[in-house]
């Protein structure tokens, strides 16, 4: 006698389908989580005190210049600048300015990226 072996028909077809897309599915999902560390950044967003883009802090002291890029701290450091009471020029969208050791400075607010700088005359 030869063993009955079932056939899988219609809905079960189906179902058996739809059961096997989502193992598979779920595998291929738990695969991609599980991937080694390529020393990216994995600290949910931030860098760790780098703020990348960003220039070298150079200190109270420094002259930046327009096309360097401002360190995060001065930049941090460096009070905002009313552009209209101090008859500065509206600076564009994106652009602040902020005052740092004596000069007025346009530094993008993103990256540090700086615009133009104007020598305070005291």
């Amino acid at each position: 006698m030869i063993p009955h072996t079932p056939r899988v028909t219609g809905l079960r077809r189906v179902m058996l389908c739809a059961l096997t897309a989502t193992a598979l599915a779920g595998a291929l999902t738990g695969a991609a989580f599980a991937q080694p560390d390529r020393g990216g950044n994995h600290d949910g967003g931030h860098d760790n005190g780098q703020h990348a883009g960003w220039g070298a802090d150079r200190g109270g002291g420094y002259r930046y210049r327009r096309g360097e890029r401002m360190g995060y701290n001065d930049y941090s450091n460096a009070p905002v600048v009313d552009y209209r009471q101090h008859h500065l020029r509206r600076p564009r969208a994106g652009y602040e300015w902020r005052e740092h050791n004596g000069n007025y400075v346009m530094v993008a607010v993103a990256t540090g990226l700086i615009a133009s700088v104007l020598l305070n005359q005291r």
